[in-house]
């Protein structure tokens, strides 16, 4: 019999390497729409592709010390967050070399496409999801599920075996925080 998702969880925990390698292929398909989705909210000029990102946050996953996943809506949360990070550090190294920042002496036709999303405008969105998961971890791990991996309120109430009201309650409760923060005025 196959291990659950749930036990793979546990295994991988515990420090079991093959146990998070079977884990991450479980749920490939479903991390692979997830970096789908990411990538999509990033507009038109995205040229990093949805495997290669799925794939660099299966490496940055793999490779952290110590990751707790006790069930899978935090395990797809934590998910969501690193790919997050992986756009936000691809469009600033995007952005710094159409500045300039990889100057060489170079034929003419390499031009860079347009960046999806400023960099600085990410920079503060980054930042106060990073404020909101010191405040409130349960919110803003809420967020990564609704915005960045797509879940719907139903899906994350399913997961966290509450109702779908109390979700977007708690959804209302993190927009409201996000947009005070991103204002300045938290």
């Amino acid at each position: 019999m196959a291990p659950t998702i749930a036990s793979l969880i546990r295994s991988a925990e515990s420090g079991d390497g093959s146990a998070v390698d079977e884990l991450f292929a479980a749920l490939y398909s479903e991390l692979h729409g997830l970096a789908r989705s990411q990538l999509a909210r990033g507009g038109p000029g995205a040229t990093l592709g949805t495997t290669t990102l799925l794939h660099e946050a299966y490496i940055n996953i793999s490779e952290r010390e110590g990751p707790r996943f006790p069930d899978r809506s935090r395990f797809m949360g934590y998910a969501a967050r690193v790919m997050r990070g992986l756009i936000i550090d691809y469009v600033r190294s995007r952005q710094a070399l159409k500045r300039g920042g990889g100057f060489e002496i170079t034929t003419l036709g390499e031009d860079l496409p347009e960046s999806p999303a400023d960099a600085a405008e990410l920079a503060r969105i980054g930042g106060a999801l990073d404020e909101l998961a010191r405040v409130e971890p349960g919110l803003a791990e809420l967020v990564d599920l609704k915005f960045f991996a797509g879940f719907t309120l139903a899906d994350i109430g399913a997961m966290r075996g509450v109702s779908e009201r109390t979700v977007q309650r708690q959804w209302e409760r993190a927009r409201t925080y996000l947009y005070g923060a991103i204002r300045g005025e938290i």
